[in-house]
């Protein structure tokens, strides 16, 4: 997942609020998504997300089948540098005029989106697509809960546990341990992502700041991916498919969602960006035979559900404050 031209910043969880990237900014490159914007334009935006989302986990899908070719530390390290060529050459961003608190960002927003692919696709080497996003979903939406301090939003993140028991099947040796773990730890990575993608958002204009951490991200893995797959980065088959993975896990996917935020309420983003655990589990079983008991099912439906509820809630509860506020 991991993912970007998007919300000027970068790909974001369920956390919506000051700090989220998926708070329109007037003005910006997500400006214009008020209900105005919306009027004969609801599905348009709606569909540009979607396709984003099939994109992303489709895109990780075929990730899974390079990685006997490359590794898993390979396969980041494709992405990661080839999205980030794509994405320098096609911003071509300044770097003249910065000060160090924006390099300070730029370098906390590349090592979370490092770390962040890295775990994750140490977890998708290991246990099914679907679990590991299930399992990553988890780290924005405790973000959620977390800074909204509402008590109704604990009731979501007790609806989220029960998913993860149920898909633990009371124990996550059935998942493999390390695969299990590597993919919470993306979760934490992932909330820490979208503080400072909104941060770099703040800072850089359009997606400067992207491509720069997407830049730094890239260094970080490259030494990683040489030591696992050596010279076998360098096999043309590999490179292609390693550019498909780039394009469809992050230069296609973000552009679609950056074009959807123009017109797209933040809320609605963010619920439709829970669908991503069932979209990964479609993905598994098309191209990986990963098929799902029923209970694996139930599981991922809980975790979508206590996303989408933890975003209403405080979508609710901030539509109050404002009401307030005006009266």
């Amino acid at each position: 997942m991991d993912i970007s031209p998007v919300k000027e910043a970068g790909p974001v969880g369920t956390a919506v609020g000051p700090e989220s990237p998926a708070a329109p900014v007037g003005g910006g490159a997500q400006g214009g998504g008020g209900p105005k914007g919306l009027a004969g334009h609801r599905f348009g935006p709606v569909a540009l997300v979607v396709t984003g989302g099939l994109s992303v986990q489709f895109g990780s899908a075929l990730a899974v089948l390079l990685m006997p070719r490359a590794g898993a530390l390979g396969v980041v390290t494709l992405r990661l540098v080839l999205a980030a060529a794509v994405l320098l050459i096609v911003c071509r961003p300044k770097v003249r005029g910065y000060g160090r608190a924006d390099w300070g960002t730029i370098v906390a927003f590349g090592a979370a989106m490092a770390g962040m692919n890295i775990l994750f696709y140490q977890a998708a080497d290991r246990i099914p697509l679907g679990a590991a996003v299930t399992l990553e979903v988890l780290g924005p939406l405790i973000l959620s809960v977390v800074a909204s301090r509402r008590l109704m939003n604990l009731l979501w993140a007790g609806l989220a546990l029960g998913g993860v028991v149920l898909l633990s099947g009371g124990g996550f040796d059935r998942l493999d341990p390390l695969g299990a773990a590597f993919a919470l730890a993306a979760g934490a990575m992932w909330a820490t992502y979208i503080v400072f993608s909104a941060r770099t958002g703040r800072r850089f204009p359009q997606a400067d700041g992207l491509a720069l951490a997407m830049a730094f991200g890239a260094v970080l893995s490259l030494p990683l991916g040489i030591a696992e797959a050596g010279d076998k980065l360098l096999v043309p088959s590999t490179i292609g498919l390693g550019l498909a993975v780039a394009l469809m896990s992050s230069v296609l996917p973000y552009t679609l969602e950056l074009l959807a935020l123009r017109r797209l309420p933040a809320p609605t983003f963010a619920i439709l960006m829970s669908l991503e655990p069932a979209i990964a589990a479609t993905a598994g079983f098309l191209i990986l035979s990963q098929a799902l008991s029923l209970t694996d099912a139930l599981a991922i439906a809980l975790v979508i559900a206590a996303s989408m509820g933890a975003v209403r809630t405080q979508v609710r509860a901030a539509a109050r404050e404002r009401g307030r506020v005006a009266g």
